[in-house]
Formats: C-alpha cells, sequence, structure tokens
C-alpha cells in the first residue's frame, strides 16, 4: 500500500490534511443500510404497479413481468420488447438498492426510460415494495396477494361477443351476442389486440366498456389482421 506522507507543521498544511481525513471518511463509510421492509404491506403497495406488471413469469402488460426481478439485469426479460435503450445499456441489477432509487424517482435514475410513473416518495412504503418484490421473486409472497389477472376474454357473456361491426358516417354500430345494436361515435370506439391466453378467441372480437357515461368502448381482436376483415361499410340500415 502507498502511504502519502503530509507536512502538517503550518496551520494551512495542516487545515488540508484534516479536510483530506474527512474527505476520505466520507469516501470509505460504508452506505447507511435500507430499512428492512413489511412483505404483507408491500403487497398492498403493489397494488399501484398492478395495472402494467404482472407476477406471473411470461405475462407482460404494459410493463414487463416483475417474476424472478431480483438480481436480475435492468432491460433483459425474455418475451419483452418494449424497452428503452436507455434502461438497456443502463447495466443496473435489481437488488434493494437499485430498486429503491428507482422507486423513488425512475426518471432521475435512468433518463429517458419509458416507465411513465412518478416515483414514490415515501421511503417506507419502498422497502415494503422492495421486500415484497424480492419475496415475490423467491416464491415467498402470499398468493392471495398477487395481483388479479387481467379479465379472461374467452369467458365473456353473450352480451360482450361482437358478431357483427358496421360503419357508416360518423358512427360505428356494434352487433352483439344477445342480437342488440349499440351505436358509437367513430372517435370513442377504440380497437385493441390481446394475442394472449386471455385474449379472445380468434374471429371473436369482445366489447369491453371504457367507463365514461357508458358512451366509450373498445373493440378487443385476437390478431391485427382480424380488424379490417371484421368491420364492414353498411349505410342501409341507417
Amino acid at each position: 500500500m502507498c502511504v502519502t506522507r503530509v507536512r502538517i507543521d503550518a496551520p494551512h498544511g495542516r487545515g488540508k490534511f484534516l479536510a483530506l481525513v474527512a474527505g476520505l471518511a466520507a469516501v470509505l463509510a460504508p452506505a447507511p443500510a435500507l430499512a428492512a421492509g413489511d412483505i404483507e404491506r408491500g403487497a398492498k403497495v403493489f397494488g399501484a404497479c398492478a395495472a402494467c406488471h404482472a407476477l406471473e413469469r411470461g405475462r407482460h402488460l404494459t410493463g414487463p413481468s416483475l417474476a424472478g426481478v431480483w438480481g436480475r439485469k435492468a432491460g433483459a426479460v425474455e418475451g419483452f420488447p418494449r424497452f428503452s435503450a436507455a434502461l438497456k445499456s443502463s447495466g443496473i441489477v435489481w437488488d434493494e438498492h437499485s430498486l429503491d432509487t428507482w422507486l423513488a424517482s425512475p426518471e432521475k435514475t435512468v433518463p429517458g426510460n419509458f416507465m411513465l410513473f412518478r416515483g414514490i416518495a415515501d421511503a417506507s412504503a419502498r422497502a415494503d415494495l422492495v421486500a415484497f418484490l424480492r419475496a415475490a421473486s423467491e416464491g415467498k409472497a402470499s398468493p392471495a396477494r398477487r395481483a388479479a389477472a387481467l379479465p379472461d376474454l374467452r369467458q365473456a357473456p353473450p352480451r360482450a361477443l361482437v358478431t357483427a361491426l358496421r360503419h357508416c358516417g360518423d358512427t360505428y354500430f356494434v352487433t352483439n351476442g344477445e342480437g342488440a345494436t349499440l351505436p358509437f361515435w367513430e372517435f370513442n370506439l377504440r380497437f385493441k389486440t390481446d394475442s394472449s391466453a386471455g385474449g379472445p378467441a380468434p374471429g371473436r372480437p369482445i366489447l369491453v366498456g371504457q367507463g365514461m357515461q357508458g358512451d366509450r368502448a373498445q373493440v378487443v381482436f385476437a390478431q391485427p389482421e382480424e380488424i379490417s376483415d371484421f368491420i364492414r361499410k353498411d349505410c342501409s340500415k341507417s
């Protein structure tokens, strides 16, 4: 080990020496330990994450599955192609400290990432969530606390099954499995796809409400190529 000798026979030199010692102490001091989180409380905090992240392996939503997140390299989940270049090149490995920093502010941690989440300011809540994510990764989280899965669209009732879809002027007319036809202003009807196991069966799109006054909805198809084939231009009944 190389030792540097510092003269301290003058007040000015002694001041520099003391400043150097203080600086080294700050650098060499161990990082403060994070508070241990509570798994049960963390499961409740995870409710805010459940809209975008599942805990089942291979089940990706807006964000990637968080199954096995502990010890995993950021931006590296099989079957999820929507990571930002910034996150993939960050070199982060998810552990107690990196998850806590990320959850405090994703944008500050990795500028330019795609996660539109302001962060959790409460350090205690972050610690609880980190504890839950670790437990879930290790298979120790209570199944009752896991996020509820999205509805299985293949089990949708007849009133949600779309049997015909026609367009006239600025209106879509959606006929359901009970024979009722519902009109929607074209701007208020969205078309989506869900190719997962819980998505609609091929050729059997499902109408899903979208809140507001009941005047907005979405039609979910199994594959994108079904959309244009299913919609027909027809003003004969209007």
